[in-house]
């Protein structure tokens, strides 16, 4: 009989590769596990997007690993869709797990930060609400993840204050701070690990402040957090 999980087992094709991020300032490469990202975690992104910030609890959305975008590479925009928004976020990169992860230890969990981008066909998504599926066409699609690299917790600490924005073109569309977050990052990591089993690897993509908004080829957009890095990625 087959043995499926034999190590001698023959894949039936090459397998693809693990996606990683880079570790600044070393060689270390980051092993990416799964991404999840919390929505409408600012308040003004919330209002923005008619919805009243103050009775809703957090929930949570993924995007596929192989969707993220390193920096110093273009993002290219993607197809079917005529409405690509920014949005720029804190990313929470977890070096161990588990299951009902208690409040108290959840940052214990934490190896570093990074900035990133959930890019969104704000369109294909819309249309999903109105008819109640699944958002995967607007928020999973390919290179819909742009990151910068992650920087180690004992390099940054844990930023919970400072101004997060984004600019396209040397014009500020969105700017907001940290501590406007709904669902701090303990908090998240304690909720996620009631939902889901977090592992080692697992990137949090954890919300965008307001003044999201469409981009189009050739644009560029900076990316900033204050205390962790700033990152550009050019529309192609």
């Amino acid at each position: 009989m087959n043995d499926m999980t034999s190590i001698n087992a023959a894949y039936v094709f090459k397998p693809a590769p693990v996606p990683t991020l880079p570790v600044a300032g070393s060689q270390a490469l980051f092993p990416v596990h799964r991404i999840y990202c919390v929505g409408r975690n600012f308040a003004d992104h919330a209002i923005e997007m008619g919805h009243d910030p103050n009775k809703e609890p957090p929930f949570f959305f993924q995007k596929n690993p192989d969707t993220l975008v390193l920096a110093g590479s273009d993002f290219p925009y993607p197809s079917e869709t005529k409405d690509v928004h920014h949005e720029v976020e804190l990313v929470v990169a977890l070096k161990s797990g588990g299951d009902n992860i208690p409040l108290d230890k959840a940052l214990d969990c934490v190896y570093g930060y990074a900035v990133g981008l959930d890019m969104t066909r704000r369109d294909l998504q819309g249309e999903a609400k109105k008819l109640g599926r699944p958002w995967e066409t607007g928020k999973a699609f390919e290179a819909s993840a742009p990151c910068g690299p992650l920087h180690p917790v004992e390099q940054v600490g844990h930023p919970s204050n400072g101004a997060i924005w984004l600019k396209v073109n040397g014009e500020i569309r969105q700017n907001g701070d940290l501590n406007q977050m709904i669902w701090k990052v303990p908090e998240m990591i304690a909720y996620l690990s009631r939902l889901f089993t977090l592992k080692a690897g697992d990137l949090i993509f954890a919300g965008t402040p307001a003044g999201v908004g469409a981009i189009v080829k050739g644009d560029e957009m900076v990316a900033h957090v204050d205390g962790v890095d700033e990152v550009s990625f050019v529309v192609a």
